[in-house]
């Protein structure tokens, strides 16, 4: 039957994209108000960066390295649809059309994931590595362990439920020739796997080999501006609702039940952060309640379709529990993983994965249907752990001795800001005191009829 255009799920899915695309802003405002003052111009143009390369490359060869011809069942050929060629007009010049969606909008869709995925790791760096560095890396990374991870879940890879995948591997196939699945499929609704514990085990790999900022462990490394944080943290979740219910592809109850998980595990995940805080510190913070709406949104990612709400419910109080506590631990083992994407992403990226095999409607080992599902789960997450953790090793060391990852030790203290982008958010220098010194002046003799308001003091 050949496939016609649904202009409701094209809509639909232009506007989960759009809301996609908003999350990259969102993480700058988010990532931009956790790190210090110096640091946050360059903090938010890594986001912005990644935008700019991913945005190219994934249309030159990311597109056609997820979803174009197998190679191996590992990553797609980058040259079968290079450029997106043979993906927008067919040969009679109308719109390729899948599902009811124009296959142009599903790329659309896609590129904003790889956008954002990229753009988290950069949490973790902050403040000492050089943009031009990282602007190389984004591309490379992409095409590395991203477009690969994509292929082999989304694109009917290795990690998908065809036949010649893991899970087929592992408890064998149903049915026949062209047929044929995995008989116990795996669940990555919207990219637990691809998108969050991609990006934590790169974050992770980076700051291992990088090292750790000045002073870290030594002197306060306090976010400059939590309205920024919480700014960030609110449109990350507004934006994550085109995430999660656009990857059900069409504006039906499947999307309806990925929109509630969403909006219910994260605010599960908001309280589950906050007691573990009032328990371990005698206070909830507003830098918890955001970094638990971000926990709760990462965990749900790769659960919002196949779980119940009241489900989602508890998977948000204990993926926001358990980060809480996990961004502890760079303290304990001396990394320094600076905005916590780590403990944040890698962490509720494991949880919501592994958790379904406990909690999916269909499949969980708490619905009566075994413990095949979790083993999936499980050898799913191992696989892409181990793809990401080598990949970013191999790149990230080449990289260290060639293009040099570090700014200065004298630039990093004097702050990246001026030295990378000739640029300062915020001007508290000499030139700022003095024009305060003018305008108190101004203001003294304004106040005094008697006393003409003189050009200087106007200037």
């Amino acid at each position: 039957m050949e496939d016609v255009l649904d202009p409701g799920i094209t809509a639909w899915m232009l506007t989960s994209a759009s809301l996609v695309l908003l999350m990259t802003p969102g993480l700058a405002f988010f990532y931009g108000g956790m790190v210090r003052a110096k640091s946050v111009l360059n903090m938010m143009m890594m986001s912005f960066g990644a935008m700019g390369s991913i945005g190219v490359v994934y249309v030159l060869w990311g597109w056609s390295m997820s979803y174009g011809e197998s190679v191996g069942g590992f990553f797609g050929n980058p040259f079968d649809q290079f450029g997106l060629q043979g993906t927008i007009l067919d040969g009679n010049g109308d719109y390729i059309i899948s599902g009811g969606l124009p296959v142009v909008v599903d790329v659309g869709f896609q590129v904003t994931f790889a956008i954002i995925t990229v753009a988290l790791i950069s949490g973790a760096i902050a403040d000492r590595v050089k943009f031009s560095t990282w602007m190389v890396f984004t591309g490379i990374w992409a095409t590395l362990c991203y477009f690969p991870l994509a292929h082999m879940v989304w694109g009917g890879g290795f990690l998908g439920d065809g036949p010649d995948g893991l899970a087929a591997k592992i408890f064998g196939t149903i049915g026949d020739g062209a047929e044929a699945v995995a008989q116990v499929a795996p669940i990555d609704f919207a990219g637990g796997t691809v998108v969050h514990i991609n990006a934590g085990v790169a974050a992770l790999v980076l700051v291992l080999l990088i090292g750790a900022r000045k002073g870290f462990g030594k002197e306060p490394m306090r976010p400059h501006n939590l309205p920024f944080v919480m700014l960030g943290a609110g449109l990350l979740w507004f934006g994550w609702f085109g995430f999660n219910g656009g990857s059900a592809y069409a504006a039906d109850g499947g999307a309806g039940l990925a929109w509630v998980n969403t909006t219910t595990c994260t605010a599960a995940a908001i309280l589950g952060w906050l007691i573990v805080e009032k328990i371990r510190d005698g206070e909830p913070t507003s830098l918890g309640a955001a970094s638990g709406i971000v926990a709760g949104l990462v965990a749900i990612t790769p659960a919002a379709g196949d779980v119940s709400p009241v489900g989602a419910i508890a998977l948000g109080l204990v993926a926001g529990a358990l980060c809480a506590m996990a961004v502890g631990l760079k303290h304990r083992f001396g990394y320094d993983d600076s905005l916590d994407v780590v403990g944040v992403h890698l962490v509720g990226g494991l949880v919501g994965t592994v958790a379904l095999g406990f909690i999916a409607t269909s499949g969980g080992l708490l619905y009566g249907d075994g413990p095949k599902l979790l083993v999936v789960q499980i050898a799913i997450v191992a696989f892409a752990i181990i793809w990401t953790a080598v990949l970013t090793l191999a790149l990230g060391l080449a990289i260290k001795y060639t293009l040099g990852w570090r700014i200065d030790e004298d630039d990093e203290v004097s702050g990246i800001d001026r030295v990378e982008h000739g640029e300062t958010a915020y001007e508290f220098g000499a030139s700022g005191a003095r024009r305060s010194v003018l305008a108190t002046r101004a203001t003294a003799h304004r106040a005094d009829a008697s006393a003409p308001v003189t050009e200087g003091a106007q200037a």
